[in-house]
């Protein structure tokens, strides 16, 4: 099992047969995302989530499903950092589902993954992702001999060190590779939608396969995030500066979360766009240039998940 970036930050509620008004593109949002899964593209709005799967007979398979967030369900949790810790786990629970669902329809009778081979998997890359990403890096930056604020950035470049090898490293896979194309359709259809023109695939491919708001650029983020909270924090002995990398994962990603909102609010300014630009550079690797097949795929899911929002009106 590998990690894919989740993008759960795009615009939404824009009809597709219309074009953007100048409020329209002002107008910030998070809750219109979605993520590149095995042959196909996850896409999700606040009430509904639609997975697009090319099969191995060519022919695409949706699968569409109502969600009802937590913190639609209790008020408390829409508060400022509580929202950022459910939305996070929602995304995760909501990518884990895809991407296996994906990997099923992709795998003939006999391969199809039951429920015990997912809950192993998601177990395997939860394990990885907090070893290669917080006691990893904590552990290689521990040999320097280093202290403070210097230790917490040195460990940060480590860890992004870790992350681009990483990303490298699977980017060489074959299937991984079609992931990113994936990822790359994705955010082609995005811009497509988010400029208000029709959605077909000519015009898809005109468009970036780059977004300014991909989860990708959250993990640069939460980069920045660790150092300073890191440096808020007593130096009570190797053991349990470590058991800080992990217990206060949620609380760096709530903040993360938090910093990302503000960065879509004001993302039209000249500092912001400067801050995101790491991100966007980033995603040189965790995108590829898809074909036509790949963009059609992510055009469909992002149909599918606005007709449902016209539906439910």
């Amino acid at each position: 099992m590998f990690l894919i970036p989740l993008d759960f930050s795009y615009e939404d509620g824009i009809p597709l047969d219309m074009k953007l008004s100048a409020e329209d593109k002002e107008e910030p949002s998070l809750a219109f995302g979605g993520q590149a899964v095995m042959e196909g593209v996850m896409i999700r709005s606040k009430k509904d989530v639609v997975v697009c799967v090319r099969q191995p007979n060519d022919q695409v398979l949706t699968k569409s499903e109502e969600i009802r967030s937590l913190s639609v369900r209790y008020r408390v949790l829409r508060l400022p950092f509580l929202r950022g810790v459910v939305a996070l786990f929602e995304a995760l629970y909501l990518g884990f589902k895809a991407m296996f669902f994906s990997v099923n329809v992709s795998l003939e009778e006999e391969e199809k993954l039951g429920i015990t081979e997912i809950a192993l998997a998601i177990i395997l890359a939860l394990g990885l992702a907090l070893f290669m990403f917080s006691v990893l890096p904590f552990v290689l930056t521990t040999l320097l001999n280093l202290r403070g604020v210097v230790f917490n950035v040195v460990e940060s470049m480590v860890r992004l060190g870790v992350l681009l090898l990483y990303v490298v490293s699977i980017s060489l896979v074959g299937d991984i590779r079609r992931v990113f194309q994936y990822h790359g359709a994705e955010h082609k259809a995005i811009n497509a939608f988010e400029a208000g023109v029709e959605l077909s695939v000519v015009n898809a491919k005109n468009h970036s396969r780059f977004h300014p708001r991909c989860g990708t650029s959250f993990i640069l983020i939460v980069i920045l995030i660790s150092i300073l909270i890191f440096s808020l924090m007593p130096d009570l002995g190797y053991f349990l500066r470590l058991s800080y990398r992990i217990v206060l994962i949620p609380v760096i990603g709530a903040v993360s979360y938090e910093v990302l909102k503000l960065s879509d609010r004001y993302r039209n300014s000249g500092i912001m766009k400067v801050l995101v630009a790491p991100g966007l550079g980033l995603q040189y690797l965790t995108t590829k240039e898809p074909d036509e097949k790949m963009i059609a795929v992510a055009l469909k899911a992002v149909k599918e998940v606005d007709k449902l929002k016209k539906t439910a009106k």
